[in-house]
């Protein structure tokens, strides 16, 4: 084939320096060394007994078949029941769509409302996709510069200073992949008005809203029914490899979306739709709460942990499992530090790069999701490597 024959918008789509990094690090794993992994964001437990013995059970009874676009009802009806149960949320269940993970759920959200030369506020840091799917409808990402002033988060009054003509919605996050931290729920209704009054769209990812440590459980869907929520099964519910998400619509946009999943996806997996019922049974509830306990304990370590050697993190995150580290008082280049701290110290965090100019040179992410003996082993080891630093 023709290089040239490619279409344009795949030139306008940055690499994920995040998976770069872990090929490096699966390189140096060829080569025999011991490398601890704090870059991709993936927890380190699977999916819960229940789960697995229903994934069983629907492959052994032949429940493989394709399902309607918008997914299982007795799914819909599980999920309904949960914002009942955790966010005291009248969710309907002709308002979820199930999906092929969030990011099918984030394409559908953006080919129904994302039109050509569309732009799109979010944050700068923010999760690198997110800018991708718009591009992917020919939109434009409009990246708002957002420091630990604005809890790395779009405010409000960031809405109302950088909206334009040409301005159609919002893209959030909360809480935020790199950097943990949720936006409150004052500012998030805050910034719900601004958009509405502006005619605009609010798109808001929750997938680890089920991680959040600090505060009452807390869901956008409380600011009205115009809100469109997307959430995933990958993180609070530890199934990154099955590829399960939803979306959360007004009613009057559900009919789109699905003829969208219709001719995009069919559907989410089968086999993930019955396994992902089972997530909602008491007993699988209790062992995720007990994991989220764990992450938190996790958090509690390396924080502190992080500024013992050297980094600052100026805002503790209060949900997922990222820190999001300012690096400068170590190094003027976040990038150049992660590939050292890969290579001589055996460590892998991410830098800035991905997430946004503004905090790419200064920030690098930490995922902690791994188990606290790793955490252990990765912070003595950069102890040894920056007193190496120091002493060269």
């Amino acid at each position: 084939m023709n290089l040239n024959q490619v279409a344009s918008r795949v030139h306008n789509i940055a690499p994920f320096h995040v998976m770069e990094l872990s090929k490096k690090a699966a390189l140096l794993e060829q080569q025999g060394r011991d490398i601890i992994h704090m870059g991709i964001g993936e927890p380190d437990f699977t999916a819960p007994p229940a789960v697995v013995a229903a994934a069983t059970r629907a492959m052994t009874e032949g429940q493989m078949q394709y399902t309607s676009a918008v997914g299982l009802p007795a799914l819909r009806q599980a999920i309904s029941s949960h914002y009942r149960d955790v966010y005291d949320l009248d969710v309907g269940p002709e308002r979820i769509v199930i999906t092929a993970g969030a990011s099918a759920a984030l394409l559908l959200a953006c080919a129904a409302l994302v039109e050509k030369g569309a732009q799109v506020l979010m944050p700068d840091p923010c999760y690198p996709c997110n800018r991708h799917f718009v591009a992917a409808f020919e939109g434009q990402a409009q990246l708002v510069q957002s420091g630990p002033e604005q809890r790395f988060q779009l405010t409000a009054q960031a809405v109302r200073e950088h909206w334009a003509e040409s301005t159609r919605g919002v893209l959030l996050a909360s809480p935020s992949n790199p950097t943990g931290t949720s936006i409150l729920p004052d500012e998030l209704r805050a910034i719900v008005g601004e958009v509405r009054a502006r005619g605009g769209f609010t798109i808001v990812d929750e997938i680890y809203q089920g991680l959040s440590y600090e505060g009452a459980p807390f869901s956008a869907l409380s600011l009205g029914e115009d809100v469109v929520v997307i959430n995933s099964f990958s993180k609070y519910f530890n199934m990154t490899g099955w590829r399960l998400g939803w979306l959360v619509l007004p009613p009057s946009l559900v009919p789109q979306v699905e003829k969208l999943a219709q001719n995009l996806f069919i559907c989410a997996s089968s086999i993930a739709q019955h396994a992902g019922v089972a997530c909602f049974s008491p007993e699988s509830i209790a062992i995720y709460e007990e994991r989220k306990a764990e992450f938190k304990r996790r958090r509690d370590y390396i924080v502190p942990a992080l500024e013992s050697l050297g980094f600052k993190v100026p805002v503790v995150p209060d949900g997922a499992f990222y820190v999001y580290a300012d690096c400068s008082a170590l190094s003027d280049d976040a990038d150049q530090l992660s590939l050292e701290m890969l290579n001589e110290a055996g460590v892998v965090l991410v830098p800035g790069l991905d997430f946004g100019p503004f905090t790419a040179r200064r920030y690098i992410r930490l995922s902690y999701a791994t188990s606290m003996e790793n955490l252990q082993r990765a912070v003595a080891r950069l102890r040894e490597f920056f007193d190496r630093r120091k002493l060269a």
